[in-house]
């Protein structure tokens, strides 16, 4: 029986692919701060990922179990909506740790069970190959970087004859939705420096957001990178067309149009 790690696995995303891959009687490790039992054929696994001692007991447990993974899916994540000039050092912190560094722990403390052809799968963002829009610059930044670390990481392991491959999801309606919606709030609220703009920008993500996909169609474009023989280094799911078309553009066309849109007095 293969055996799959997923990480972020009581999440929408991640419960989704778990649920799909045990019905293919594939072994599902779900990995989460915070665990309850599932169905047959998943096993949880409850680690912090941004604290290496945790993850070392998680190898610990997997192991028990199996001397080999199939593949690593990663899905742990958090979004977060804040000015760069406003942002608390801490959440700065916060986000970088969980959306990058712990993609970093986990494979790292987990290589020894990745065999021949086992499989990397790590969830970016549409965002991540695109400029970042004023408010979302944090996350876009940290997904931006963990598509690259990806990238470096897939030209190291190819080495060892294993894959890794991108996931860059658009907006899902999962539990991620509210936590937007609740972060754009809370910076409308909190803003001293943006407070016009914030609520214009907070108008513009929610047309955005209206257009989201289920967390089964992400399980199934997964479990599809998993199956393919040479998989990809990236696959989006859900891209937005105007935030394709806005990219398209020269940068000062770029910030002259979200200055347009944003400014008071334009």
């Amino acid at each position: 029986m293969k055996s799959v790690l997923i990480t972020g696995a009581y999440g929408g995303m991640g419960k989704a692919t778990a649920e799909l891959l045990s019905k293919q009687g594939i072994m599902v490790f779900s990995l989460d701060k915070n665990v309850s039992p599932l169905n047959e054929n998943i096993i949880p696994v409850k680690a912090d990922i941004t604290d290496e001692q945790s993850i070392k007991e998680a190898f610990l447990q997997v192991k028990n179990h199996t001397d080999e993974l199939f593949a690593i899916i990663h899905f742990a994540g958090v979004y977060m909506l804040d000015s760069f000039m406003e942002i608390d050092e801490n959440d700065y912190d916060k986000i970088f740790d969980i959306n990058v560094k712990g993609a970093f722990l986990i494979n790292k403390t987990f290589l020894p069970l990745l065999k021949n052809q086992s499989r990397i799968i790590i969830t970016t963002s549409e965002l991540a190959p695109l400029y970042p829009l004023a408010f979302t610059g944090i996350y876009a930044v940290t997904k931006s970087a963990l598509e690259r670390y990806a990238y470096s990481l897939r030209m190291e392991l190819q080495l060892l004859s294993i894959k890794v491959s991108t996931l860059r999801a658009g907006a899902v309606n999962t539990g991620m939705l509210s936590v937007s919606t609740k972060a754009l709030d809370d910076f409308c609220n909190k803003t001293k420096l943006y407070s016009f703009s914030a609520k214009r920008f907070k108008n513009i993500v929610e047309r955005v957001e209206a257009r989201h996909v289920s967390p089964q169609k992400i399980a199934k474009k997964t479990v599809k990178i998993l199956n393919k023989r040479n998989p990809a280094f990236s696959y989006s799911i859900n891209r937005n067309p105007l935030l394709i078309m806005l990219n398209i553009l020269p940068k000062r066309l770029q910030f002259f149009i979200i200055k347009k849109i944003l400014k008071k007095g334009t």
